[in-house]
């Protein structure tokens, strides 16, 4: 039986330009949350980030504990924590609140910190983050699953017999992933801890590009050697898709926002797994279309990109785009309607059955009409009768 896929979004967000209302970015994302949530997607995950002007949300719990009350049934994720910038009690008490305050639909994502100037205002190597990310998980279990006490001393923190007062809403937990991009480290500190796996560097279903069944070699390796059984739903891909009617009207889309984007990623972050490739806007469209790492067309395309991408990957759960300011307001919404109704569907175990009882009812058509029709005939008068097979 074909396991239902979930579909979402990945949020950072890319409120770019910068010289945009803030005010009016923050609501846009609070918006096209609540849009998902009435199309029936699945999930949401927004990041954190403190610096490089584009990625404005500073605490993803306050924003997603206010979509919270907006939305219906949608669940909604960290994507992500830079644990290492905090203290891993604070973290686990305010992820149990929102646990309780969400009724279940919370679930957290964790990483070591994209962005370098981030790490840097808080005195931070970024050699040193995902080792403290490693370590700080293992503290940060500890408080989410057991009342023993914990004490530690780092550089960077001190607990003494420390433990949540509260258990977590879910039971016994609810989901916690860790990000991955390009390298091992995500998947191997996942797998270590048993926990789900959030691939959000840019991935391909053509051979030679980045490949994601690495990550998941890598991470069910890792979780099978520390005793822990890898879960495929609970691995999620990250892909860049933008759809519209037609191939030519989702590249003019683009022309609203892709470039800054590709701007932000070649001259402002320095995140070597997500630079765009290209100067020109024909370029950069190619480097997406053509290097095979997204999608810019029809439903069509993005169903046979997806469907690519699920041969090489193999099993996983979940699929999550990047959310972007690269069209305006209305095509954006109309790309999520338009992947909501016509490819969401061919990846649902409803959809083999629709098609198969759509081939069974033209399959016998004919005999079909001529037998309604005499049926319907046997109660008209002779003035009325209907021809047969009418």
């Amino acid at each position: 039986m074909m396991r239902k896929t979930r579909f979402g979004i990945f949020m950072p967000p890319w409120n770019s330009p910068p010289t945009q209302n803030i005010t009016t970015s923050l609501q846009r994302n609070l918006e096209t949350i609540q849009w998902i949530d009435a199309l029936g997607y699945d999930e949401a995950w927004v990041g954190e980030h403190h610096s490089a002007g584009s990625e404005i949300i500073a605490d993803p719990m306050i924003f997603l504990a206010h979509a919270a009350a907006l939305t219906r049934s949608i669940r909604l994720g960290t994507g992500i924590v830079p644990l290492p910038y905090h203290n891993p009690y604070h973290v686990a008490e305010r992820m149990i609140l929102m646990d309780h305050l969400l009724r279940g639909r919370f679930m957290a994502g964790f990483g070591p910190g994209g962005l370098p100037s981030d790490a840097t205002m808080f005195g931070l190597d970024p050699r040193e983050l995902r080792p403290a990310l490693d370590h700080d998980l293992g503290v940060l279990m500890k408080l989410l699953t057991s009342t023993d006490p914990v004490s530690v001393k780092t550089a960077r923190y001190t607990l003494h017999e420390a433990f949540c007062q509260l258990a977590p809403h879910s039971d016994p937990l609810f989901d916690v992933c860790v990000a991955a991009t390009r390298s091992e480290a995500g998947p191997r500190i996942a797998g270590r801890h048993g926990l789900g796996l959030l691939s959000t560097g840019v991935i391909s279903p053509r051979e030679g590009m980045p490949a994601p069944p690495l990550h998941w070699d890598v991470y069910a390796q890792e979780a099978r050697a520390h005793g822990h059984v890898p879960d495929p739903a609970r691995w999620r891909l990250v892909v860049n898709v933008h759809v519209a009617e037609t191939r030519e009207q989702a590249v003019a889309d683009l022309r609203h926002g892709f470039d800054h984007f590709c701007d932000y990623t070649q001259k402002t972050i320095a995140m070597p797994a997500i630079t765009a490739q290209g100067d020109s806007f024909e370029e950069r469209i190619a480097w997406m279309n053509e290097g095979g790492i997204g999608v810019i067309g029809t439903p069509d395309d993005a169903i046979a990109f997806l469907t690519r991408l699920a041969a090489r990957a193999g099993d996983f759960g979940c699929i999550l785009m990047l959310a972007h300011d690269w069209a305006n307001r209305e095509a954006t919404l109309r790309h999520y309607e338009l992947f909501a109704r016509h490819v969401i569907p061919r990846f649902q175990p409803s959809y083999r059955r629709l098609m198969m009882a759509e081939a069974r009812a033209q399959a016998s058509h004919s005999a079909d009409l001529v037998t309604n029709s005499a049926a319907i005939n046997a109660w008209l008068p002779p003035s009325e009768q209907l021809p047969a097979g009418a």
